[in-house]
């Protein structure tokens, strides 16, 4: 009876231990990792076999859900390396009212890079000579050490991918061909980054633009714009050194009721303003559409975006408001002038008629006292 007992014990707890290892199907397992021994606990007391039943592990399957962080973080750095591949420094500069391009040109033929289009009112330039800190990639994402500069006829330059303490070597190129240089030359900062993987062709932000390539012909664009646009700030700066003048005049008017300004500093005024204006339209080309954004769309979305991006039209009404306003000074100065010249003429006929009313009496008195004999 024992030992029918006994294996009567040891089939129940079999049955027992395998009901106990009986898997969830509404969950599935997943493989254990290999790296944990299963080992068989052997229990004499019990009865339990060696090779009959395993012992249980138990098994947190939550950290397998999460997966290895390193994965992560590898998905992070690439999203990361390809969100932009290169930061390019671009500043604009005005330091003169006219710049000789054709004695340039031939300075730096070696340099200058083949026009894509019909304007000769700029030059580009490239520089490839001297190695660089700067961790830019470069234009078209293989010359790291090239730098470009597109000088305009007005009087702007714009400097692509060149370290700050290498503008001044750049500039001094521009000035052995300028004409009219500035007391204080007037400086903007922006930057174009390459994003080979942006889905559209171009993409904004503040102070920078982001592009899947920077091409010669993108330098182009950019340059244009930011070229007008420091050059229009110098313009409406002189604008407002002009209305500066004229509040002064209106100040002194308004206290004495009268003005000292001089005919010949009144026609100055005249010429400045009317210079400046036609400097904005014409030399700087402020209204001319771009050829190269004529032919490409992808060019001609840089271009409106930069142009809205540094407010020209908006600055440009701006600035005609106020020769507007100039102008109207100037016209109420000159008739101011003008009357003052009519009244000294008309002083002057009324002493020469004075006069002539005095030699006719004297004539009359004469003759009255003469005896006729």
């Amino acid at each position: 009876m024992g030992r029918w007992r006994a294996g009567f014990l040891l089939l129940n707890h079999i049955a027992t231990a395998s009901k106990s290892l009986t898997p969830n199907l509404s969950r599935p397992l997943r493989p254990l990792r290999p790296s944990i021994p299963l080992c068989p606990a052997i229990h004499l007391l019990s009865l339990r076999p060696l090779s009959a039943i395993p012992s249980r592990v138990s098994v947190d399957f939550n950290e397998f859900d999460s997966g290895p962080p390193s994965f992560d973080h590898r998905n992070e750095f690439m999203a990361n390396e390809d969100e932009e591949t290169g930061k390019i420094p671009v500043k604009a500069y005005f330091l003169c009212t006219s710049i000789n391009l054709k004695s340039m040109q031939a300075e730096n033929l070696s340099n200058v890079v083949p026009p894509s289009s019909r304007s000769s009112n700029y030059i580009a330039l490239r520089y490839c000579d001297f190695p660089s800190e700067n961790t830019g990639l470069g234009v078209n994402g293989n010359l790291s050490y090239c730098r470009y500069m597109v000088v305009f006829q007005y009087g702007s330059a714009v400097l692509f991918n060149i370290e700050d303490h290498e503008v001044e070597t750049y500039l001094d190129t521009v000035r052995r061909h300028a004409s009219g240089l500035l007391p204080e030359m007037r400086k903007d900062d922006y930057a174009v980054k390459e994003k080979p993987l942006l889905v559209e062709d171009m993409q904004g932000g503040p102070d920078y633009i982001v592009l899947k390539t920077l091409d010669t012909d993108g330098i182009r664009i950019i340059g244009s714009v930011l070229g007008q646009s420091i050059a229009l700030d110098y313009f409406v700066s002189q604008i407002d050194g002009m209305l500066q003048e004229f509040a002064e005049i209106n100040r002194g008017m308004e206290k004495t009721g009268t003005f000292t300004m001089d005919k010949k500093k009144l026609l100055q005024l005249v010429g400045k303003a009317n210079s400046n204006l036609a400097d904005v339209i014409l030399k700087v080309g402020l209204f001319e559409r771009s050829e190269i954004a004529w032919r490409d769309a992808k060019y001609a979305q840089i271009y409106e975006y930069l142009r809205e991006e540094y407010e020209v039209t908006q600055r440009f009404g701006n600035l005609d408001f106020k020769l507007k306003f100039v102008e109207h000074n100037i016209h109420f100065l000159q008739e101011v002038l003008q009357n003052r010249k009519s009244d000294l003429l008309e002083w002057c006929i009324i002493g020469l008629l004075t006069i002539e009313n005095v030699i006719s009496l004297y004539e009359i008195v004469r003759d009255s006292n003469v005896v006729p004999l």
